[in-house]
């Protein structure tokens, strides 16, 4: 694909509306689930409103929803814009800080077994890194006050560049963000930061005495058979069958970055997964069948986001969203030109989870068309298409608090507004 054609992709993630010519078509690819499906999920209208993602101006999106009794799964635009490869429902992707939630429920299976102490002060277990007065509930709810340390390390552009061939310890990562401004006292309010999860790494790591990849490998990945979900480390390379993951360069070119060393992102963000293994991991969490009662209702307790916020509470790595039809639990996630959320009702049986292939093209503040489409296939999928009229503007900000990095302090040059067509 020659140049110019790059950048009328590239325009298409704008805020306007992109026809299905730009993203390389448009047509939904379906594998559909087993037969029966109640008139409450209909494959049609999913269908249609995957393909509105596209319309919008992204390249390429994939979803799963699931409704207790099967599962629907499509695909809309295209994977690679140089060669218009089609996306596939069942590629893999970085799904960011969805990390977190597989985090907290690694250090809540501790607390059930007694070797953590959720009140008890960080410095019990990490005495040369702890900062004073923050306990371990603080570091899984945000509510620590400590900065973000990708907020220096991708601050510019080209810093961007710069990291994608580095390998960054996880002492380094928190000593960045431990070094880092106060955003506030301890348990004083929310305030977002990869460093709170890093930090709860190093405390499963000391506990456990193994990597904390590897245990959250070992005690919620491999049992619930997530045969596509895995930690990378320093491979820079996505295996198996994936996306390219774009950001809009200088010039307004669309620029692959899914070839990254994810060091940086460590539990905080590194993961590779799908969209049936994201459902199946918080299909079991929900159910409980991941944490007991008591850790389950510890990770759902919650604390305020801020106000005007769609965003209803931050619990412990998994927050409370309110939709048309109730409340809706999950996390989203985003990381170089990977957008991912994943939503669930409480009892884990109707589910979402949407991906996407084009990040930091939106000026916070101004219409979204793109995050409008996504949001109303999610209540779509979770609430019925009854629902989804009118509600994609309701929730507009749902995913807005929480996207990381895109809205960590200082990352905003990172955010490459594009010239409508």
């Amino acid at each position: 694909m020659n140049r110019s054609r790059r950048r009328l992709l590239s325009a298409a993630c704008g805020a306007v509306v992109a026809s299905a010519v730009l993203v390389g078509g448009s047509t939904p690819a379906l594998a559909e689930g087993r037969p029966g499906r109640p008139p409450g999920m209909p494959a049609d209208v999913l269908a249609a409103d995957l393909a509105k993602v596209t319309e919008a101006g992204m390249p390429g999106v994939l979803a799963q929803a699931r409704d207790g009794r099967g599962a629907w799964n499509g695909a809309s635009g295209v994977a690679d814009v140089d060669t218009g490869r089609p996306m596939q429902p069942h590629m893999r992707h970085r799904v960011g800080s969805v990390t977190k939630t597989f985090m907290a429920a690694t250090v809540l299976q501790l607390v059930g077994e007694r070797r953590v102490a959720l009140d008890a002060p960080v410095a019990r277990y990490l005495p040369d890194l702890a900062p004073s007065g923050v306990t371990v509930r603080m570091l899984l709810n945000h509510t620590s006050g400590i900065g973000t340390y990708d907020a220096v390390l991708f601050s510019t552009p080209e810093g961007v560049e710069e990291h994608r061939d580095s390998t960054f310890s996880p002492r380094q990562l928190a000593r960045i963000g431990l070094d880092m401004p106060r955003t506030g006292a301890p348990g004083e309010g929310f305030s977002y930061s990869n460093t709170n999860y890093v930090l709860a790494g190093l405390v499963v790591e000391k506990v456990t005495g193994r990597s904390a990849t590897e245990e959250i490998t070992r005690r919620i990945i491999k049992p619930l058979g997530l045969r596509h979900t895995v930690f990378p480390g320093t491979k820079p390379r996505i295996t198996g069958p994936h996306s390219k993951g774009y950001l809009p360069w200088h010039e307004s070119v669309l620029r692959d970055f899914s070839v990254y060393n994810m060091s940086w992102a460590w539990t905080a963000g590194e993961l590779v997964s799908t969209t049936d293994d994201l459902n199946r991991f918080y299909r079991a969490l929900l159910s409980g069948k991941v944490l007991g009662a008591k850790e389950l209702r510890e990770m759902q307790r919650t604390v305020s986001v801020g106000p005007d916020q769609i965003v209803d509470g931050y619990g412990l790595g998994i927050y409370r969203i309110n939709l048309p039809c109730g409340p809706a639990w999950g996390h989203d996630g985003v990381v170089f030109g990977y957008s991912t959320m994943s939503l669930h009702s409480p009892d884990g049986t109707r589910q979402v989870t949407i991906a996407d292939n084009v990040t930091h093209y939106g000026v916070p503040g101004q219409p979204d068309p793109i995050l409008e489409a996504k949001l109303g296939f999610v209540v779509t999928a979770l609430c019925g298409p009854a629902a989804s009229s009118g509600s994609a503007e309701k929730l507009r900000s749902a995913a807005a608090p929480l996207t990381l990095p895109v809205t960590a302090p200082g990352t905003t040059d990172l955010i490459r507004p594009l010239p409508p067509r």
